[in-house]
Formats: structure tokens, C-alpha cells, sequence
């Protein structure tokens, strides 16, 4: 692991375990053993670490999809749970800008390319699913559901609508 990758993992652990607020270039450069403005060698501005994060969840997410099986549950099902075991990374990459100036270039479209092959190549209907599961994820992680609804239930919904005509 090259060191730039390094502090990526490190932030990484940083977010996940205390939130965003705690990410500080002080407390990063103390989790991988260096002053902080060392880090600005590696990269060039907060900004700049955060969109290497965003890359990071984008690909992250994209494996797991990757690993669904390619159907419209296992997306679904892959995309939750991968959103509930990193909500702070998805919080990073999902509900904020995304510095797609910064990304290397593709991990965007590999992240997505999953949804769009299940969606049978339909940009549109992978954006509906895409934005149906962003929902149900984004509700479930704010605690937006009202008390003793069956939050599997709209899962198994959602997935149902969307795999009419399609392989399940």
C-alpha cells in the first residue's frame, strides 16, 4: 500500500469511527504517524482528501454491487447493506457533491455500471432504482421511518416494482 492509500485507509477509519467533525488533518496526520501539514504532500487541500474518499466509497460500493449477482434484489440488497455498514462514507459520497473533477476517471461509471446492466442498459430506469434505493437508504439512516414500520416490506416493494420485465 502506497502511503497516499495509506492515509485514504486511515480517514477512512477516522470517519467511519467518530463521524466527519473528527476528520482533521491534525488527527489524520497522528493516525498515520506524520505532522499534518506533511499530508498536504500527498494531497493538496482538504478538498482534495475528501474527493479521494468519494472515489473511494464510489469504488467500494461498485464491488459490492459488482458482487450482487446482478439481479434487482441482490443490488438492492447489496446497496443497503453496504450503506448501513458505512453511513458515514455513504453520507460522504451520497449526500454530498460529488468532485468528479477530482475522480479518477471512470470509477463514477464503474459504480454505476451494475444498475445500469440490470436496468438492461435504460440509463433513466438505473437512475429510478438508483435514486428509489438512495431514498429507502437515506430515510432508514435518519431514523425517518415512523416507529414499527416495516422497513423490509418498502424494500420488497421497491424491488418487486422495479423488477417487473426483468430477471429478478
Amino acid at each position: 500500500m502506497n502511503r497516499r492509500d495509506e492515509i485514504v485507509a486511515a480517514a477512512v477509519g477516522i470517519l467511519e469511527a467518530a463521524g466527519p467533525e473528527a476528520l482533521t488533518m491534525r488527527r489524520l496526520g497522528h493516525a498515520v504517524g506524520m505532522r499534518a501539514p506533511s499530508l498536504y504532500k500527498h494531497f493538496a487541500s482538504k478538498d482534495e482528501l475528501l474527493a479521494a474518499l468519494q472515489e473511494h466509497a464510489l469504488a467500494d460500493l461498485g464491488a459490492a454491487l459488482e458482487r450482487s449477482g446482478g439481479t434487482v434484489c441482490g443490488l438492492a440488497r447489496a446497496y443497503r447493506t453496504w450503506a448501513l455498514a458505512h453511513p458515514a462514507l455513504y453520507d460522504l459520497a451520497m449526500r454530498h457533491p460529488l468532485a468528479r473533477h477530482r475522480l479518477a476517471p471512470g470509477v463514477e461509471e464503474a459504480a454505476a455500471a451494475p444498475v445500469v446492466s440490470a436496468a438492461g442498459g435504460d440509463v433513466d430506469r438505473a437512475r429510478a432504482m438508483w435514486g428509489a434505493a438512495h431514498g429507502l437508504v437515506d430515510l432508514e439512516l435518519a431514523g425517518r421511518f415512523p416507529p414499527g414500520a416495516d422497513i423490509d416490506a418498502a424494500w420488497a416493494e421497491t424491488i418487486r416494482l422495479f423488477s417487473m420485465g426483468t430477471a429478478q
